[in-house]
């Protein structure tokens, strides 16, 4: 008889409310201890609350880590040498040096490592990138992605990290847009050449809170991609990918467009429910963070890679990156 998966989670923030709420959701897993640094016991229940990972006295299999952006690896590395898998809440990590010392870490100890890109699982997300993979679209030559969210100041304000570059690593395209260009970079790779622009207009934060950036790839397409936490009263992210085939447009992960030749629109009615993320960063449904949440799991169990892998994830944070490197005035 299996005994509970049992997950400690790693920091007590507003993230952490997501995946205590989904894993209650999912039979055989359990929360069995949270760290704090502070002790801070969470809104959800749980045994045991200790300030360090070292100091949780019961025994578990894995770790959820919801710490701030640039403090993942910490963490990461910390749980790889004691042995214990790790679902990680995105981005992987603010740079890529820190990002590949979690997947060696982890390599090393022969322990899996996931990050919690779930929006790959959004069932249309999911279909696309399986006829961009066949060639469906043809040539794809362009590809438009709009986040345009908004946060109001009491979110930068609620934590000291929120808007730093030290620890979020940057504004939306870090932070809010970085669901999408896991997505983004999902679907088309690392691109070869990179022009951006971004600034600070309507918040008092370290950082941007909105851009855009053109992007080139080796295979000729031209991509456009548009973040913010300035664009009242927020939108749902628009992706459209156009080909030789034609066009499919998505919005919150939900083709809304279709016009592929000779190719039915693979969009279903599907009872999954995706969260928009839009104006606020509460998550009200957490239906796909069980789907990583059980796919983790999963992949510990059948010893295979999960859904998306340390090495994968790290792709968006290197484009990200290259976005703010390639800053024009």
């Amino acid at each position: 008889m299996k005994t509970n998966f049992r997950f400690v989670v790693i920091g007590t923030g507003n993230i952490s409310n997501a995946y205590a709420k989904a894993i209650k959701n999912i039979p055989g897993a359990e929360i069995v201890g949270a760290v704090s640094r502070q002790k801070h016991h969470p809104t959800w229940d749980v045994p045991e609350v200790e300030a360090s990972l070292s100091g949780i006295r019961s025994d578990f299999d894995a770790v959820i880590i919801c710490t701030p952006n640039g403090l993942h690896h910490e963490s990461a590395i910390e749980a790889a040498h004691m042995g214990k898998h790790i679902l990680c809440e995105k981005p992987i990590d603010i740079s890529i040096a820190s990002a590949d010392a979690m997947i060696d870490a982890c390599r090393k100890a022969g322990v899996k490592l996931g990050v919690a890109y779930q929006r790959r699982m959004s069932p249309d997300i999911a279909e696309v990138k399986k006829l961009i993979d066949a060639g469906t679209f043809g040539r794809v030559f362009a590809a438009e992605l709009t986040v345009n969210n908004y946060r109001d100041d009491a979110y930068y304000n609620s934590s000291k990290y929120r808007g730093t570059r030290s620890i979020d690593g940057g504004g939306p395209f870090m932070q809010q847009a970085s669901h999408y260009m896991d997505i983004y970079a999902w679907y088309f790779g690392k691109p070869v050449k990179v022009a951006s622009m971004h600034d600070t207009f309507i918040h008092d934060i370290e950082v941007e809170d909105h851009g855009a950036a053109l992007l080139r790839h080796e295979n000729g397409m031209i991509g456009v991609v548009v973040a913010s936490t300035a664009a009242k009263p927020g939108f749902d992210a628009r992706l459209e990918i156009h080909g030789e085939s034609g066009t499919v447009v998505l919005e919150n992960d939900v083709i809304v467009k279709w016009a592929v030749d000779g190719v039915e629109n693979p969009s279903r009615p599907r009872e999954i429910k995706i969260m928009s993320g839009a104006s606020s960063h509460t998550v009200a449904d957490t239906a796909l963070h069980e789907a990583i949440v059980r796919d983790f799991i999963s992949a510990v169990r059948e010893d295979r890679e999960p859904a998306v892998t340390g090495q994968s994830a790290r792709l968006a944070t290197e484009v990200i990156l290259m976005i703010y490197k390639a800053a024009i005035g």
